[in-house]
């Protein structure tokens, strides 16, 4: 009998409806795509910055400055396509994971050079 075979006596486990669980993505506004795909930017580089409970077992300081890095590029090129609103957040966090990934490296980038600051200019700190 296989896994998804259910055991005699037992209902066959409820599949999720995924029409009501996903909404069409032409009904979805460019802002909340960009903001969604920065956060998850942001998100993946705290994990890679080992910022999480499992800290260092996840930390991959090249993988890290990719992931800032490309938060900066965005975060740059849609800076007149979304409102200060929801650009200001995600500065700021992109400000503070520049500033860990400065503390989190051995070898110190010049300011100017570490990730994303061609974008967002030198972070000092």
């Amino acid at each position: 009998m296989s896994d998804a075979t259910p055991a005699a006596g037992q209902a066959a486990p409820e599949q999720p409806d995924y029409d009501a669980l996903t909404r069409d993505i032409a009904e979805v506004p460019a802002v909340e795509v960009i903001v969604t795909v920065a956060v998850n930017l942001m998100s993946a580089a705290a994990v890679k910055l080992g910022l999480t409970e499992e800290g260092e077992e996840h930390k991959d300081l090249d993988e890290a400055r990719k992931l800032i890095h490309s938060l900066a590029g965005l975060m740059d090129a849609s800076a007149t396509e979304i409102s200060s609103f929801h650009a200001s957040p995600l500065r700021d966090g992109l400000k503070s994971l520049q500033l860990a990934f400065r503390e989190a490296s051995v070898v110190k980038d010049q300011p100017g050079q570490g990730p994303g600051e061609k974008y967002t200019g030198p972070i000092y700190g």
